[in-house]
């Protein structure tokens, strides 16, 4: 793939805006498992199924398992940026990205020194109470046990799109500019399964798509550069 690479660094270095669509991929070598892949979420052993503990109704139907799933398997304080997240946050600085638009709730990106980043699923960093509002910081989350609950009393909910639950407007929109105003569209990480957010690559109007996964992803998108390699490994080369 060194070819593959050297295609991608011409491409960056030519490019004027610099978009970066990614998901679970991005952030599985910093040690937090996705969801599909073998030892993915979606393949362990659960009383209920992941999409069923993660869904709306199953928050409110029963939010002591919830969060027993939740703090189990979606929250990894222990992890830090890899490659790929600090490469995006350096193109950033250096002006050539624009925009991150990520399907991932850990905070990563910003943690490497990313700014705009469109989390289209929210961050398990930002936690509201729903009865007053007030928001709370991932340790609060960590620190308890059961279902945290605000000093007013109300249920301190994450800031995370939950199954049958819609995707923040404002971050769409923003998303979808991005996109669209980008002269170079970067997708890594992500086997695009997950709608909506799947299809905002679709307002993509620029000339160079690159497409960054470790196994082949579900759409034919026409890619005029294709890497069938971990992202991190490939932006550590760059």
């Amino acid at each position: 793939m060194t070819e593959a690479v050297e295609t991608l660094k011409s491409w960056v270095a030519k490019a004027g805006a610099i978009a970066f669509f990614g998901g679970a991929g991005v952030s599985t070598e910093s040690g937090i498992p996705d969801f599909r892949s073998t030892g993915g979420l979606y393949h362990q052993e659960w009383k209920y199924p992941p999409e069923t503990i993660l869904s709306h109704t199953f928050y409110k139907s029963n939010p002591e398992e919830f969060f027993r799933f939740y703090r189990a398997k979606l929250l990894a304080p222990e992890a830090r940026p890899n490659a790929a997240h600090r490469k995006l946050a350096d193109w950033e600085a250096a002006g050539k990205l624009t925009a991150v638009v990520t399907q991932n709730i850990d905070g990563l990106h910003q943690a490497a020194g990313s700014r705009h980043v469109c989390e289209l699923h929210g961050s398990v960093h930002r936690n509201y109470c729903e009865r007053c509002g007030k928001f709370h910081g991932l340790d609060f989350i960590l620190e308890g046990s059961g279902v945290p609950r605000c000093a007013c009393g109300g249920i301190v909910k994450p800031d995370v799109v939950l199954y049958e639950e819609g995707l923040d407007q404002g971050v769409m929109n923003d998303a979808v500019d991005s996109i669209a105003r980008a002269d170079l569209l970067i997708i890594g990480g992500t086997s695009l399964n997950v709608w909506p957010a799947a299809g905002l690559i679709n307002y993509f109007r620029g000339e160079r798509l690159v497409l960054i996964n470790k196994s082949a992803v579900a759409r034919d998108l026409s890619a005029g550069l294709v890497i069938t390699e971990p992202i991190g490994e490939v932006m550590a080369r760059l």
